[in-house]
């Protein structure tokens, strides 16, 4: 399968080239920069990758880097904090984006887009119902409703994502990488507070990069979302079970809790998707301090 992959300098975006490739796809991937030093990092194959140095802003630049894919994976954007303070630009890249994106497929006759929505479209209040208090969720519902648009328009099926707290080895970005980079911190033995309190969903990459994998096989008639959620757990919990297998870690945390609801339950309207296993916590965080100690390993082997 052809297939175009955009924001692939960015942690799910580097995770999902990886894991496509490995599987033999043929991967275009856009982004507005070179290749990563993250890509490298993580073992991406860039020989087996064709890059797109472009704007997802940029409809005939979207246009172009469709030809002849069979599917598209939406994974570019701009993430709370740009929108906050700047809410047109990340109009433009959040929502514009998207839509070029659609477009693109449509022109192509393409019928499968996978987009990266939130659980940001959930605000602080609602675990039900989509009530975005910030610029990015709002951008984000705003996709959603697009898709569904796009499915009952022009028959492009998709499905939306909507992941809690990803988290893994290589995320740096965004309040939320906070459990990522206390596991990295951790092994390097340097102090770190988790900037965010509260209880949220923990989602491992790898689960997230399972569900982009597995809805590439599957017919997706209609526009479909899937709540990924992982493991509820409060940060100071998930700070014990990263000082349970890294006893000498020194983290906290602070902050106020993220803006969306605890409560949203693990879920998809397609059933193949809803039936997908979750990384239990204490395995993703034993996962994710595994590769962070190997590349601590390998660092300090170089100087």
């Amino acid at each position: 399968m052809k297939l175009l992959v955009t924001g692939a300098n960015g942690f799910v975006g580097a995770w999902t080239l990886r894991r496509l490739a490995e599987a033999g796809h043929a991967v275009r991937a856009l982004d507005l920069a070179a290749p990563s030093a993250l890509l490298q990092r993580i073992g991406v194959p860039l020989e087996r990758i064709e890059w797109c140095r472009a704007d997802v802003c940029d409809a005939e630049a979207v246009v172009r880097a469709t030809t002849a894919c069979d599917a598209v994976v939406h994974l570019a954007g701009v993430l709370t904090p740009f929108c906050r303070e700047a809410p047109v630009q990340g109009a433009r890249v959040n929502l514009l984006g998207t839509l070029n994106v659609f477009d693109a497929a449509h022109r192509h006759g393409i019928h499968r887009v996978i987009y990266a929505s939130s659980a940001g479209v959930f605000g602080p209040e609602h675990a039900r119902h989509p009530e975005p208090t910030t610029h990015y969720g709002a951008f984000k519902l705003a996709c959603e409703g697009s898709a569904r648009a796009w499915w009952h328009d022009a028959g492009i099926g998709s499905l939306g994502l909507r992941p809690f707290v990803v988290y893994g080895p290589g995320r740096e970005l965004g309040a939320s990488a906070g459990v990522s980079l206390a596991c990295e911190a951790a092994v390097q033995g340097r102090p770190y507070r988790v900037p965010f309190s509260g209880r949220a969903g923990m989602v491992h990459v790898d689960d997230v990069v399972r569900v982009i994998e597995h809805a590439l096989r599957l017919p997706l008639a209609g526009a479909h979302l899937a709540d990924l959620v992982g493991e509820v757990h409060a940060v100071d919990a998930v700070i014990d079970e990263i000082r349970r297998q890294c006893p000498d870690a020194r983290l906290g945390s602070e902050g106020p809790p993220l803006a969306l609801s605890p409560d949203i339950a693990q879920g998809a309207t397609h059933p193949d998707i809803a039936a997908l296993p979750v990384t239990p916590l204490a395995e993703g965080i034993a996962r994710t301090l595994e590769v962070c100690r190997a590349w601590h390993t390998r660092s300090a082997s170089l100087t």
